[in-house]
């Protein structure tokens, strides 16, 4: 986990171009922080944090931490990301265009690293994650999971609730535009944007409460499988490297 609350924007210069945080771990930069990055498809560059620990070259792609963010947003603000891309443990989703640019260009695991409001961390990984382009409404994809925070993304904690509780496959969901397996809409009664299908064990964009909570719906930021449906997580990060990394030791 990324500690402290300083601004840690990183500026390289024009040296070269990096695809993802791997390329610019391996570059010899090792200071977690902000840099510019462009995918190899993509036409434009933006910033992204990197995670520099845990072996280095982690990319993070959203993150909760404080609730200083709105993330019950429209279609157009998920496609093309929001929040606060300077501090070290700023709030933000990286942009729906940004994450098909990155987890097209090569084959990536994604971490979702978590802690609750008693100090308590859990992880969970998933191989082969890959987001879809606008066409196939960000549709998601990923692997075999491993780690201590229970399969919630795919439903693997029973395999009886995988025909509503599985987020592998679903398209993307926001409160005017919904693609989910529901009757309603999951974005509108679950206050966030995610790969909803009916509705979720997973809502990592849900609304910022401080552990357990009452509510209408289970509209927190939700990890079934740790603590269910009533509690809502302290801090979440997901962030991807490519499989194919091997930190450079030079």
């Amino acid at each position: 986990m990324d500690r402290g609350d300083e601004m840690v924007v990183i500026d390289l210069g024009q040296q070269r171009t990096y695809s993802d945080c791997g390329e610019i771990y391996n570059d010899g930069h090792r200071r977690s922080g902000f840099y510019k990055i462009v995918p190899l498809q993509s036409n434009t560059s933006f910033s992204v944090f990197c995670d520099m620990s845990e072996g280095g070259g982690w990319t993070i792609v959203q993150r909760r931490s404080d609730g200083s963010q709105n993330f019950y947003r429209n279609w157009t603000d998920y496609k093309q990301g929001f929040g606060d891309f300077t501090t070290a443990k700023g709030e933000y989703w990286l942009g729906n265009d940004n994450l098909h640019y990155l987890t097209k260009q090569d084959d990536y695991i994604l971490r979702i690293d978590l802690l609750d409001f008693e100090g308590q961390r859990r992880y969970a990984d998933y191989k082969s994650f890959r987001v879809g382009d606008e066409q196939s409404a960000y549709q998601i994809s990923c692997g075999d999971y491993s780690g201590t925070a229970g399969d919630s993304l795919t439903g693997g904690f029973n395999p009886e609730v995988q025909w509503w509780a599985n987020h592998n496959g679903m398209k993307f969901s926001t409160w005017d535009q919904d693609n989910d397996n529901y009757e309603e809409n999951c974005a509108v009664e679950d206050k966030g944007g995610w790969w909803y299908n009916r509705c979720h064990s997973t809502n990592l964009n849900g609304l910022y409460y401080k552990g357990p909570y009452t509510s209408q719906t289970d509209d927190g930021i939700i990890w079934y499988t740790w603590h269910g449906w009533w509690y809502s997580l302290k801090y979440v990060a997901m962030k991807i490297r490519s499989v194919n990394f091997q930190p450079n030791l030079v």
